[in-house]
């Protein structure tokens, strides 16, 4: 039985800082798992998550402005199963030979609170690029309480059709709409 790849993005998406000035931090690779859902021939839902994740925040709360650039290594994809994770990886799916990275790029930052943030973006997936809106719902800044730096982290979600991004192998079986999950942290500079 074959499943769906995912991506997600991949990801992730712009802020913080305590303070009121413009602030930049970097992904902590350690602590930064863009995870996905798809439905598995309607029977169950299958999840997964990428375990290598790169990139970039910048976040000024006084203008109420950021930017996010986050990159994921396609191949570090995990459904804990290998034969599946493999499958993905093929180009059936996320083509990662060819397509080694995945990644996301903000255009615009929209607060809606002071807690809740929707950031537009490009997101390039299996060479493709399209427009994805990250939601996210959840962002706390502040000392890390072991090392004492300062790290914003934050819950992000949003959904694609992986149609949208030409990866239709076992359509409609495997489904096309995919939520996608961000579990962020990012040390400031």
């Amino acid at each position: 039985m074959r499943i769906n790849f995912l991506f997600p993005i991949f990801f992730v998406t712009t802020l913080f800082s305590s303070t009121a000035f413009s602030a930049s931090y970097t992904i902590d690779p350690e602590h930064t798992y863009p995870s996905f859902e798809i439905s598995h021939l309607g029977f169950s839902t299958m999840r997964g998550l990428f375990e290598k994740t790169s990139g970039k925040l910048t976040m000024d709360l006084s203008k109420k402005t950021g930017s996010v650039d986050i990159v994921i290594d396609a191949a570090s994809i995990n459904t804990a199963h290998a034969k599946r994770d493999k499958h993905l990886r093929s180009p059936d799916f996320l083509n990662t030979v060819e397509y080694p990275e995945i990644k996301y790029k903000s255009t615009k930052v929209e607060f809606t609170s002071d807690t809740t943030i929707n950031v537009s973006g490009d997101l390039t997936l299996a060479g493709v690029t399209k427009p994805v809106v990250l939601n996210v719902t959840h962002i706390k800044c502040g000392t890390h309480p072991f090392n004492k730096k300062e790290l914003c982290g934050f819950d992000a979600q949003a959904k694609i059709m992986r149609s949208d991004f030409g990866l239709k192998y076992g359509l409609p079986g495997i489904g096309d709409e995919m939520k996608l999950l961000f579990e962020v942290e990012a040390f400031k500079d």
